[in-house]
């Protein structure tokens, strides 16, 4: 079992193209079903996930592959997703 704090202390990498996304920022729960639905990294350009754009990397739990040690192994094909595109869906 593994914890949102240990989630946090690993690193995303994308698998695609080999970048480093960053840390997980926040974890998007669904609570009717009692599971995780996505994590949410700080996108490009944010600093401590503050000061930045806009666009947050959102991983959905089916595009994460492998939970390392010390990474999160993700294949992440559309890689940023606006805030605002994601609210869209909603």
């Amino acid at each position: 079992m593994i914890s949102s704090s240990d989630l946090r202390e690993k690193e995303i990498i994308n698998l695609i193209d080999g970048r480093r996304l960053g840390f997980v920022a926040d974890i998007e729960v669904n609570l009717e079903k009692g599971r995780i639905d996505a994590l949410i990294v700080p996108g490009p350009g944010k600093f401590l996930g503050l000061f930045g754009k806009d666009n947050d990397y959102i991983i959905a739990w089916n595009e994460i592959k492998k939970i390392g040690i010390d990474v999160i192994l993700v294949e992440l094909k559309n890689t940023i997703v606006t805030n605002d595109e994601e609210e869209k869906k909603n």
